[in-house]
């Protein structure tokens, strides 16, 4: 039984290392995602009339790699994101960068530093339903400290450990 568990070996070993891979690479992307922000447009009012968007707005920083996520009554709104602040401010959407009314909800991840304009296209944009951000560069990281206990550093080591491992051994087996 251990021999089937094992990473390295055949057979099970594969088996073992292929049903590890998920949750490894699960927990990588995690880990890739701790510096970026995910932010539900109007919080717990989501993307609807009625809403102050621009008090929401002033709540948060936006920074590269954050994610920007709608939530709204499907066929009664939509998501778009127009070019410029003309359109912005006059709420037309004859030309957008993107267009989304399919579903219950959208989400984008913030992919360049600037101004980002989005307006509901389907006239609830003359009311307010529309906001504006600017996305900034990522802060630099805080200065890293020492482990807090020899747990904290012992669980880290052994999921890198657990990853390299489990990596290794589907190399090996292909």
């Amino acid at each position: 039984m251990a021999q089937r568990w094992a990473l390295g070996g055949s057979g099970g070993g594969r088996k073992a290392a292929v049903l590890l891979l998920p949750p490894v690479l699960f927990l990588c992307f995690l880990s890739g995602l701790a510096s970026a922000g995910l932010h539900v447009v109007g919080d717990k009012q989501q993307w609807r009339d009625g809403v102050n968007y621009s008090e929401w707005t002033t709540r948060s920083h936006f920074y590269i790699q954050d994610w920007l996520v709608f939530y709204f009554q499907k066929g009664m709104y939509d998501v778009v994101q127009v070019r410029n602040e003309s359109a912005y401010n006059q709420c037309l959407a004859g030309d957008p960068v993107l267009n989304w009314s399919r579903g219950h909800s959208f989400a984008m991840q913030l992919n360049h530093t600037g101004r980002y304009y989005f307006i509901c296209s389907r006239g609830y944009c003359y009311g307010g339903m529309k906001f504006s951000i600017l996305v900034e560069p990522l802060p630099p990281p805080a200065p890293a400290s020492p482990p807090t206990s020899t747990s904290e550093s012992t669980v880290l080591s052994s999921f890198w450990s657990l990853a390299a491992a489990a990596a290794t051994a589907i190399a090996a087996s292909v």
